[in-house]
């Protein structure tokens, strides 16, 4: 019998259990589905690598380099910028700071005032100057009230803010925490952002393969539990010393009540298109200003990654966030709207799938507290992004913080 059990082979139930082990615990993780790593995973469909939904990885997180061998991923960069359509035309918008040279196209750019562009350069230089800490302990309300005291324009914010931030927060009204909006803004200017070459799945992958074989099982739904009494859904009944619960929070909230808050769900989906050739070229994100259609985010992912796609073939990814996600005619509106984008007929795409993730984030509105509670007594745990921040270094720190504490309970 394992000391603990850990519900849930995602992000943070896998840095957890690896912290344990580390620490000479012996632990099991147990996982519904048939494979680790929860929303971040790959699957190969006719050649083409699709992650599950469009994810990118801001490589400044801190235990992004921390807990992964970054070098093994064989990273491959997003431009430092994007493209965005406006009605005013397509245009180029890059950061000044590390693309100097673009600074006369983005000043040129139809996406808000120059005394927009000023405010822009001013807000990335004080993210950039300013902890990680102090950003999440600073003053707080909606995203869009931050953009509002920053004094930005309506037209700067609904043809580069919102689209931005809709894909990242999947938060088309900017309602998320303006500290969470701090701190991603942050990453965004201080490293790249990137994917893997053998995609998102890579990260879990790698996290799961530095645990003891046999400490992930698959196929391990797990039914309720009565304090540590961990009832699995064929019958099977484990009785560790602690159990750790590390799912997103909606489940999270059912197996342990009410000591976890539902923290409510922020929905995203992604169409994703092969192509006989990329509709758009470069490896920048595509962002649509215009509000036209569900769509906010669009990438051409073999433009960034060849390796997602086959020889000859582009890969397309169309992100649509928020409760335009969950639409029945979902995939009918985003061909309609990227045929009227790229003025063509998208008669030549071919879907290849469409992921719908009803549960993308937690919703983590104002006033948003960066650090919720892991212990809840009598050996019971719980981690995730929903108890941190709603990103990939929130699920690992909160994993991290997690193992610790069930540590320190173990040996008292």
């Amino acid at each position: 019998m394992s000391d603990v059990v850990v519900v849930g082979a995602g992000v943070a139930g896998l840095v957890c259990a690896l912290d344990l082990q580390a620490a000479g615990v012996e632990c099991a993780v147990l996982e519904a589905s048939d494979g680790v790593g929860g929303r971040v995973r790959t699957d190969t469909v006719d050649g083409f690598r699709l992650d599950r939904g469009f994810q990118i990885l801001l490589t400044a997180y801190p235990e992004v380099h921390r807990r992964l061998d970054v070098a093994a991923l064989d990273l491959r960069e997003f431009a430092p910028g994007a493209v965005v359509r406006t009605p005013d035309g397509t245009c180029a918008v890059a950061d000044p700071l590390r693309r100097p040279g673009a600074a006369l196209g983005t000043l040129r750019a139809p996406v808000g005032t120059l005394a927009d562009k000023v405010r822009l350069l001013r807000l990335v230089l004080s993210v950039r100057t300013t902890s990680a800490g102090d950003l999440l302990r600073g003053p707080d309300g909606t995203t869009a009230d931050r953009l509002r005291r920053a004094g930005f324009s309506d037209v700067m914010v609904e043809r580069l803010w919102r689209p931005l931030f809709a894909g990242i927060q999947l938060d088309p009204d900017l309602e998320v925490s303006s500290r969470r909006f701090d701190v991603i803004l942050k990453m965004l200017a201080t490293g790249p952002t990137a994917v893997p070459a053998a995609g998102m799945g890579a990260v879990s992958d790698q996290l799961a393969a530095g645990l003891t074989p046999g400490t992930v099982r698959t196929g391990a739904r797990v039914d309720r539990l009565d304090g540590r009494a961990v009832h699995l859904a064929d019958g099977e009944v484990l009785r560790p010393r602690a159990v750790v619960v590390a799912t997103e929070g909606p489940e999270a909230h059912r197996l342990l009540g009410a000591p976890v808050e539902d923290p409510g769900s922020r929905a995203v989906a992604c169409c994703w298109f092969a192509t006989a050739a990329p509709p758009v070229r470069g490896t920048a994100l595509a962002l649509d200003g215009t509000g036209s259609g569900p769509v906010r985010n669009l990438a051409v992912m073999s433009e960034v990654a060849p390796t997602y796609a086959p020889p000859g073939r582009s890969l397309v990814a169309a992100a649509v966030p928020g409760p335009d996600a969950l639409r029945p005619d979902l995939a009918a509106r985003v061909v309609e709207q990227l045929a009227g984008w790229f003025d063509t007929a998208t008669a030549d795409w071919t879907l290849l799938r469409t992921d719908v993730i009803p549960h993308g984030q937690p919703r983590q509105t104002p006033p948003f507290d960066p650090r919720r509670r892991v212990d809840l007594g009598d050996g019971r745990f719980v981690c995730g992004d929903h108890r941190d921040t709603a990103s990939l270094q929130g699920a690992m720190f909160s994993g991290g913080r997690t193992a610790a504490a069930v540590a320190r309970h173990l040996a008292g």
